[in-house]
């Protein structure tokens, strides 16, 4: 349904601003015109025939709604008509939408007041009321031309307000094609491109976020309406290969993860498999196939954003070349608006693993400007010239952004009857326009963000069998222009992406995340491939309008890589619950201290470990060989320290892969290093020295002596502190009976001592009786 609400105009804006500053000033202020400030809503939901040849009569039927605050008097309906014909495209494109110029002050439709076309109500319009219309005009009452050619036309309400005239308060128009009394020169062969897209959900494995992509999977939901068009008509998929991923995983079973980790089953299993069915009998049937990049990428807001994710283009469009979809399907790009320059489609174009010219480029006409838009009359092929390419040209597909426009009012983009009515009146004037018989290529493509629920592509769909229509693909579109002309890139603003900063710095670090993963396994084919995927479908496109979900959908994403992370770690037994510094200690200027590695996850991996000291300069720590660790194992290296000085030093270890990337949280050390400092090392020097020089001397001197001396008795030595004497051994049975006796060993008082005996060895011989 086409709904038109017409709201305070700027005149009335204006007027209410003149009448304020005229209170303020004391200056009697002008009465705006009845009117201004009221509002109805005016919408066509039917018009029949969508082009009406010369003599035939055309039926409107639509509805009133009364939004304003006061109720009409006289109410009725009328149909208006600018007699102006538009002959070509760019007629279309000029007519004004009138959005800033007042009601009453609105000539582009004339009512038809001379006539039958109108409907009175039979009572007054009451506010937020509503009442229905039909209005039938005779051809005659248009007084117009029997050309082919295009005509504006409309409904108008007119009603009385309180204490006021009666005035035109509301109106809606639409186009109306006229199909001439002379035969349309030459078929318009029609490419509609369908996007199949919707935002990522699938969190890894049978997780989801939410249930919205079955929604919209079910008949009544938007995918599943469009995917039924293929049914009846010839179209070209546009499919973004991750939401297939998912649609094949919900097939399977699926569950949605809640708030707090909780989950519930998922419902929509059958209706994900019957989609699946139904798609695979529309490529049976023939609808070509286009996969975009896997995910859909923003592919100018990766471009500009630079490396690391600039390589995700590249990426994403490998992606997509080894997809497993059978039978052949073509690799797609599609761009628009800015992110259609030349820089863009020729780095997104090709460079990636498996590019082919078979590769299909999309891109909007409406990314260029009026006065520099190809022309599309006679083929949608170009070679779109990029200069900062390898490639000089990149073949390119322009879809007509004037087929898919709406209108001629500017908020009725996306209405179904507006946009099969602009359809119906542009293909007709280039059925029209051609000179030869030959037939014109055109090629439909909705923009993103377009026809949410699908019903206005549905429309569009429905136009296909208007007769001067013959339906066709994208690939014989480009079969037709095997030498396509060539056209300038359109011109863009500096930035281009749709992503915000946030995002962005959230894909940064999924992605620095899952490098780190891919180099840390012995074998970087082992690397789950629902984590790349994961990367991927964090950079998507269809995540604009939901930023909240694009933020926790790359957190979430970026835990559970960490998690596998975390699984290679360095041993440090928690004390009551929790984390501790690992003490180690350092003797000598030289030592070693042992660390543990963990390998947890179900792979095997390839590490090392580095010590950086964080409060001190004079630790050296010997680099370490990496090494492969299995799956469930541990490894101890030993780590050679060395440290100038004594003391305390802090320092982290953190476990490393092969190329230098750290894995998971450092550790904190404190090395405690025992050794002499250099001052120390020359004290204990000089005091050996001198103990063994005493040494040296004094044996010196006792052997000089006894060579000088050798028949002299022995004299009693000198104590030597470094040299005792050695303990007497002898017991007391072995004394002397005298000094066995204690009494013996008491002297006397007033005793003298006998004169001392002659020393036996004077004696001559040897002592004996007969001496």
């Amino acid at each position: 349904m086409f709904r038109r609400r017409l709201r305070l105009s700027a005149a009335a804006g204006a007027g209410l601003l003149v009448v304020a500053c005229a209170a303020f000033l004391g200056v009697q202020p002008t009465v705006a015109a009845p009117g201004d400030d009221l509002t109805v809503d005016v919408s066509i939901d039917s018009f029949t025939p969508v082009a009406p040849k010369p003599g035939m009569p055309v039926v409107i039927k639509g509805r009133v709604t009364n939004t304003s605050s006061v109720t009409f008097d006289e109410p009725q309906a009328l149909a208006c008509i600018d007699r102006t014909r538009l002959s070509s495209s760019a007629d279309i494109a000029d007519v004004p939408a009138e959005q800033d110029v007042a009601m009453r002050d609105r000539d582009s439709c004339a009512n038809l007041t001379d006539g039958t076309a109108f409907q009175p109500f039979e009572q007054p319009l009451a506010p937020k009321a509503s009442a229905e219309f039909t209005l039938t005009v005779p051809w005659e009452q248009w007084r117009i031309s029997d050309r082919t050619g295009a005509y504006v036309v409309g409904v108008v309400f007119r009603g009385q307000p309180p204490d006021s005239d009666r005035v035109t308060i509301g109106r809606s128009r639409t186009l109306m094609p006229v199909i001439g009394t002379d035969p349309l020169t030459r078929k318009v062969n029609t490419a509609l491109v369908i996007p199949l897209r919707h935002r990522p959900t699938q969190l890894g494995g049978p997780r989801f976020t939410n249930d919205s992509l079955a929604q919209s999977l079910s008949p009544t939901g938007s995918l599943g309406r469009l995917l039924a068009l293929g049914k009846q008509h010839t179209v070209t998929w546009l499919v973004d290969p991750a939401m297939l991923d998912e649609v094949r995983q919900m097939a399977k079973g699926y569950e949605i993860v809640g708030s707090g980790g909780r989950t519930t089953k998922g419902t929509g299993q059958a209706t994900a498999a019957a989609w699946l069915k139904e798609f695979e009998a529309s490529r049976i049937r023939g609808n070509q196939v286009v996969l975009l990049p896997y995910g859909d990428p923003d592919v100018a807001g990766l471009l500009d954003a630079g490396e690391p994710l600039k390589k995700l283009v590249a990426q994403a469009r490998t992606t997509t070349e080894r997809y497993n979809l059978a039978p052949a399907f073509t690799n797609g790009l599609w761009l628009e608006g800015g992110a259609a320059a030349s820089r863009y489609l020729a780095a997104a174009s090709g460079g990636f693993a498996g590019a082919t010219d078979q590769d299909l480029n999309l891109v909007s006409s409406s990314s260029w400007s009026e006065d520099n838009r190809p022309a599309l009359t006679n083929s949608p092929v170009y070679d779109v010239i990029t200069p900062e390419g390898p490639n000089r040209t990149v073949r390119t597909v322009i879809a007509d952004s004037e087929l898919t426009s709406g209108g001629p009012d500017a908020d009725s983009n996306d209405t179904p009857l507006q946009v099969r009515q602009r359809f119906a009146a542009e293909t007709a004037l280039i059925a029209s326009e051609g000179k030869d018989k030959n037939p014109a290529t055109v090629v439909a493509l909705p923009p993103r963000g377009w026809d949410v629920e699908g019903q206005a592509t549905a429309a569009l769909a429905g136009s296909l069998t208007l007769p001067w229509i013959t339906a066709t693909d994208v690939a014989q579109a480009v079969a037709s222009t095997p030498k396509p002309p060539t056209t300038k890139a359109p011109a863009a603003p500096k930035s281009n992406g749709g992503l915000t900063g946030p995002q962005l710095d959230g894909i940064k670090q999924l992605d620095e995340a899952i490098t780190t993963m891919q180099n840390l396994l012995a074998n970087p084919d082992d690397l789950l491939q629902v984590m790349p995927q994961a990367l991927l479908r964090s950079t998507s496109t269809s995540w604009r309008g939901f930023p909240d979900e694009a933020r926790d959908f790359a957190a979430v994403e970026l835990g559970s890589v960490n998690l596998q992370l975390n699984k290679v770690h360095l041993v440090n037994n928690p004390v009551n619950g929790e984390r501790r510094e690992i003490k180690v200690n350092l003797a000598g200027s030289k030592g070693t201290f042992p660390l543990t590695i963990t390998n947890s996850t179900q792979w095997s991996v390839r590490v090392a470990v580095v010590v950086t000291p964080a409060n001190r300069t004079d630790l050296r720590i010997e680099p370490q060989q990496s090494r492969i660790l299995a799956a469930g194992q541990k490894w101890t290296p030993r780590i050679n320290a060395s440290a100038e000085q004594n003391g305390l030093i802090r320092a982290n270890a953190q476990v490393i892969t092969s190329s230098g990337r750290p894995v998971g949280d450092s550790e904190e050390l404190l090395i405690q290093a025992s050794q002499y400092g250099s001052v120390g090392w020359v004290l204990v020097g000089a005091a050996c020295a001198l103990l063994f020089g005493t040494s040296f001397v004094r044996i010196y001197r006792r052997i000089r002596t006894e060579r000088r001396n050798p028949s002299d008795p022995p004299t009693e030595a000198t104590p030597d502190p470094l040299h005792p004497a050695p303990l007497d051994t002898t017991t007391g049975d072995e004394l002397p009976e005298a000094a066995a006796d204690p009494e013996h060993d008491r002297p006397e008082a007033n005793a003298v001592p006998e004169p001392a005996a002659p020393d036996s060895s004077l004696k001559e011989g040897v002592g004996s009786k007969d001496g």
